[in-house]
């Protein structure tokens, strides 16, 4: 009954927070989700990166070796699923990308700070940089059929990471009235980031329900089995693999959406993924949790 309780008090906030968003939506509530998302990922996002990885006293060859096995992690996710979708003899340009990449950052963040605290905040703020970096270059590539990895060196939460690790490794500080400042603009990034969640679920025109589902349970497995192999090949301590693994178990992003619809890949199907395996995560990320606490 204990570790029910402690799961439950983890997921509730996260799944009440994006239900709000849902429900709004669907009340006739107005919300406009570019702008918010344009705040949230070029503004507030970037602040919380900074400020969670200058302020955290991680180990330093402790985020080293998370890294190291995120980027393993996620080369093996790309190498597997991409076999796996030609097997299946579906569209690579439409079905890789959102297979790979999870949302680690509207509910991966919040996920790792309720259940393991700002340590484990400073570590899944890593491991979403590295899948941010990924998905703005590969992702992007592989759904676009080409482009430039020199665009993400435009991301801000690129430039916030670099500046992160920097300070973090030198020991600075900003001071105090700027770090305030950057903590509160933070602040407003996961809130904002679960609403929308919520609102875009509640937008999206999903089809194909049926091959989303089978998708994004073997999407759950593979990455969980990975992110657990690659977490104990790096010997990781109990948090930096307990996030890892969380990371990486986490459900369609809906960017996937959002550039799917930009390059015209089949985003009707994609949408269907992020909702099946939104609605799943509400099960499988409590079963997750329970294992790894």
């Amino acid at each position: 009954m204990t570790l029910v309780l402690t799961v439950l008090e983890i997921v509730a906030p996260v799944f009440i927070l994006a239900a709000i968003g849902f429900t709004w939506v669907r009340l006739g509530g107005e919300y406009r989700v570019k702008f918010v998302t344009e705040l949230a990922m070029t503004l507030s996002v970037p602040c919380l990166i900074f400020t969670a990885l200058m302020e955290t006293e991680i180990d330093p060859q402790a985020l080293t070796a998370v890294s190291f096995a995120a980027v393993l992690a996620y080369g093996a996710v790309t190498t597997l699923t991409w076999v796996m979708v030609r097997i299946a003899g579906l569209e690579v340009r439409t079905w890789l990308a959102p297979l790979i990449f999870g949302n680690t950052g509207n509910l991966g963040l919040p996920l790792a700070l309720f259940a393991f605290g700002d340590e484990g905040l400073g570590f899944a703020v890593v491991i979403f940089a590295i899948m941010a970096v990924y998905s703005f270059t590969f992702g992007v590539w592989v759904v676009a059929g080409g482009g430039s990895p020199l665009k993400v060196l435009r991301e801000p939460m690129v430039g916030a990471t670099i500046l992160g690790l920097l300070f973090m490794s030198q020991g600075w500080q900003t001071p105090v009235w700027m770090t305030n400042t950057l903590k509160l603009l933070g602040q407003i990034a996961i809130p904002l980031m679960l609403i929308t969640l919520g609102v875009a679920v509640a937008r999206l025109h999903p089809r194909g329900l049926g091959r989303a589902v089978v998708l994004s349970v073997l999407k759950i497995a593979l990455c969980i089995a990975i992110a657990w192999a690659a977490g104990r090949w790096f010997a990781l301590g109990p948090v930096p693999f307990a996030v890892l693994v969380l990371q990486l178990s986490t459900p369609v992003a809906v960017t996937s959406y959002l550039i799917a619809e930009k390059y015209g890949a089949e985003a009707d199907h994609v949408a269907g993924l992020v909702v099946v395996s939104t609605l799943l995560s509400v099960v499988t990320i409590p079963l997750t949790l329970a294992v790894l606490i």
